[in-house]
């Protein structure tokens, strides 16, 4: 598009005279994106196709990927406690049921109405995966209570003066075909600009009158048959800190983009007394809403459950998403039984899940006539467990055989950067002027000497050795992604007598500390 000088210059004199860019007033004017790519989005310009410095890369454009970009389910409930609930007969199942959709019987419909949207942020770079994963997703609610997906609305949020217009024409292409794949026609939608890219769909689909599967309904002697392998909120996370092998971030996009409509319709027809979708709340957030509302008892078989390729490895690594930590939260202790599980297997119990898999309880004797039937569809389909009892509050107790598989093992070591040659001089004490300051009647090497000074003393043994200090400044250094320092305090601690494993260690807590900005940065350094 040619850029219209006369108008970048009219708007650009507006935001400078309001010392405000007017659209972001944030900030000042000119924006960063003028600057750096010469195009002015309050002027109608649109971002460049491409980033300068490589392909984009679109989770490094959220704080939570996927799934985990949802508020906490604690957190949800106590924002939602004391709301209103709909008093109308025409809704059969409202928020307040805590299901995968809400169903309406409409006047003179011979079917009940099955509604949903969900939205989410990029777990995956690629821009068109996002747009067929955002789909498939929002689907899966509706196939989660075994309904017929009808129609869509889609749901876009969009940095447009950030990432590029393509870009989003590219997640919109995806997320319409893997509609169409579904036989759902996208009927309309919306979209604003947003801080980070979003995308997902409201679903209107539909079910016979009263045979809409919920999460609740289970019976002693079900069994419980899952769909998808689990662990995807790990691989998300380690994708953002650059830690996701590549065939694993492959097998985990196919899946995503798979659509549960095979395993969802099936429930009904094979007496499914309960049903649900793998999401944002975890396997375990999403079974106890099951064990609660039924209420019965569930015995889960931890070794039988089907993971991505590389997930047990990363967990055993502690490469765990913060979300993990909001649904152990969410989930009481008491109705859990973990005895015996590998904290890494914990983790995956409560890792989130983006486009997971459906989680039927059938009667066991139709349960291996509906994994048929999904195997006949494409569908690997697994037994994860059982409902072992009635139960009054709703027990969940998660066994295993093979928790010496999951030990944990040593992060890997970080290896420690070269040391520079010189330091630049913003991390150094300041040179000594050569000449007199003219503003100053102080002595012109007493900046520099003073800062020497007070460097020298703290730095000096005391309740804290050398080493010890050396190391928490490179630490410190990783978290602010200080190239330099690194570099400084990297040939500091190794000359105060660090180890490699000590030198690796605050490298780790220096990620740890900074997140996965300081973990990108530091690769880039050791690159």
């Amino acid at each position: 598009m040619p850029i219209d000088h006369a108008k970048r210059q009219a708007v650009m004199r507006r935001s400078i005279a309001l010392g405000h860019c007017i659209c972001d007033p944030g900030k000042g004017c000119p924006c960063d994106t003028l600057k750096n790519h010469d195009r002015c989005p309050c002027a109608g310009e649109a971002a460049p196709v491409q980033a300068a410095d490589g392909p984009l890369l679109l989770t490094r454009h959220v704080r939570s990927a996927g799934c985990s970009s949802k508020i906490g389910k604690a957190q949800l409930h106590e924002l939602l406690a004391g709301l209103p609930e709909p008093l109308d007969p025409r809704v059969l199942i409202g928020s307040a049921a805590g299901d995968d959709a809400g169903v309406v019987r409409l006047d003179g419909c011979g079917r009940d109405l099955v509604l949903t949207v969900d939205v989410f942020t990029p777990p995956v770079d690629d821009p068109y995966a996002f747009g067929r994963i955002a789909a498939a997703n929002s689907l899966s609610d509706v196939w989660a209570m075994g309904g017929k997906a009808e129609c869509a609305l889609s749901v876009i949020g969009w940095p447009m003066h950030d990432l590029p217009a393509s870009a989003l024409r590219e997640v919109v292409r995806g997320g319409l075909d893997a509609m169409a794949e579904a036989g759902v026609p996208v009927v309309g939608g919306h979209s604003i600009n947003a801080p980070e890219p979003l995308c997902g769909y409201a679903v209107v689909g539909s079910a016979a009158p009263g045979v809409a599967v919920r999460n609740q309904g289970a019976r002693p002697g079900d069994v419980l048959v899952l769909s998808k392998a689990l662990g995807g909120g790990i691989l998300a996370f380690a994708q953002q800190i650059g830690r996701c092998p590549p065939e694993s971030l492959a097998a985990w996009t196919a899946q995503m983009c798979a659509l549960n409509r095979s395993a969802g319709e099936a429930m009904a027809r094979h007496g499914a007394s309960a049903g649900t979708d793998i999401t944002g709340f975890g396997l375990l957030g999403h079974l106890l809403e099951i064990a609660r509302r039924s209420p019965v008892a569930i015995e889960l078989d931890v070794d039988a459950l089907p993971l991505h390729p590389g997930v047990q490895e990363l967990a055993r690594a502690e490469v765990w998403p913060g979300a993990l930590e909001r649904n152990r939260e969410a989930v009481p202790a008491q109705h859990l039984d973990l005895v015996g599980l590998a904290p890494a297997q914990v983790a995956l119990l409560f890792c989130p899940e983006t486009s997971g898999g459906i989680l039927a309880c059938l009667p066991a004797a139709r349960a291996e006539a509906y994994r048929t039937e999904c195997a006949a569809a494409g569908v690997a389909t697994t037994v994860i467990g059982r409902v072992t009892a009635a139960h009054a509050t709703g027990l969940i107790r998660a066994v295993t055989r093979r928790a010496e598989a999951w030990s944990p093992v040593a992060p890997v070591k970080a290896p420690v950067p070269v040391p520079a040659a010189e330091a630049p001089a913003c991390c150094v004490a300041p040179p000594v002027p050569t000449a007199p300051s003219v503003s100053s009647d102080l002595p012109p090497s007493a900046g520099a000497a003073a800062f020497a000074t007070y460097m020298k003393a703290v730095s000096a043994p005391g309740a804290l050795d050398a080493k010890t200090k050396k190391l928490i400044a490179l630490a410190l250094s990783v978290a602010q992604r200080c190239e330099p320092c690194v570099e400084i305090n990297a040939r500091g601690a190794r000359e105060a007598g660090a180890s490699d494993e000590q030198l690796g260690e605050a490298v780790a807590l220096g990620i740890a500390f900074g997140g996965a900005p300081s973990a990108m940065a530091y690769n880039k350094l050791r690159r």
